[in-house]
């Protein structure tokens, strides 16, 4: 007997499916990417390795397997698969796209700090344009979220030469500091120059940033949304782009993908990346190695890795 009894395991590529083929023991694999309909009959399958690009349709597929066990996420987040999954165990990929999301984070906030969307905007036009920048050493840049991504990204901005505050669900202490807790945002704001959000999208977080926050932010800040879309209300930060009062880097947007008529497109001093914080060549091999110790667990019936549910 395998973990939880599965048999099943649904995964969404060749490329998957030769990860794990010889760590899977008895169980049976089949290749399914959630964009249609399962290639074996739906109660056969209980246990998916979900595939993202299937968005929305895809976790509304997961509540058609009557006999679901298992759902595994290539993703830290997690947002709407404990729903979608109908009271099946959820286990994300939690550490994987940690340092690549910190990567993409500090790319934002130096492209945002040092105008560099400007200047390649100004390389296209043959146009020699110097100015000052805000610059990043002895800022203020308060990152919301203390996970593991967070703290990816505040390790690599303390070199900058920055104050960090960091926000968690709770206070406490780590070996880089205080943690504050998030009852205190109000008053943490209007001292950051800079706001990185890195948190869970729950029902506390959804639209976390809304008119209110905003308005707290002193003028010129800039906002760094590498969590997901929703923490941010969309039509308050348009507000305040397009009044030039703040700036914003955003690799996640609600909704999403962006339409193309969309008008944070246009919106001024806004730099937007199309969700790729953990597309890194190297996720591909700690993915492989993840999987193939979570599909090894499942086949020994060991207990799983990252189970959120």
């Amino acid at each position: 007997m395998t973990t939880l009894d599965i048999k099943t395991l649904a995964l969404p590529t060749s490329w998957h499916m030769d990860t794990v083929r010889d760590v899977a023991g008895p169980l049976r694999l089949v290749k399914w990417d959630l964009r249609d309909g399962p290639p074996i009959p739906a109660e056969e399958i209980d246990a998916v390795v979900f595939h993202h690009p299937a968005g929305e349709a895809g976790l509304a597929r997961l509540g058609q397997l009557p006999n679901l066990k298992l759902v595994q996420t290539q993703s830290t987040g997690y947002d709407g698969f404990v729903e979608a999954a109908g009271g099946a165990t959820v286990a994300n990929a939690y550490g994987l796209h940690a340092e690549a999301t910190a990567e993409l984070a500090l790319g934002l906030i130096l492209a945002g700090q040092r105008s560099l969307f400007d200047f390649a905007v100004d390389q296209k036009a043959h146009r020699w344009a110097p100015k000052q920048t805000p610059g990043l050493v002895d800022r203020t840049v308060l990152i919301i979220g203390a996970g593991g991504i967070g703290r990816a990204i505040a390790e690599r901005l303390l070199p900058f030469g920055v104050t960090l505050l960091r926000v968690g669900q709770r206070a406490r202490e780590d070996d880089l500091g205080v943690i504050r807790a998030n009852t205190e945002l109000p008053a943490l704001l209007p001292q950051a120059d800079i706001v990185v959000l890195i948190t869970p999208l729950n029902d506390a977080t959804r639209h976390l940033v809304n008119a209110d926050f905003l308005a707290r932010l002193p003028d010129g800040a800039l906002v760094v949304n590498v969590a997901r879309g929703p923490v941010v209300d969309t039509d308050a930060l348009l507000a305040e782009l397009r009044s030039g009062r703040l700036r914003a880097a955003l690799d996640v947007v609600e909704p999403e993908p962006l339409p193309e008529d969309h008008p944070l497109w246009d919106a001024p001093n806004t730099l937007i990346t199309p969700h790729v914080g953990g597309r890194s060549e190297a996720l591909k091999p700690r993915l492989s190695a993840f999987l193939r110790d979570q599909v090894g667990r499942i086949a020994r019936g060991e207990r799983l890795l990252n189970i959120v549910s």
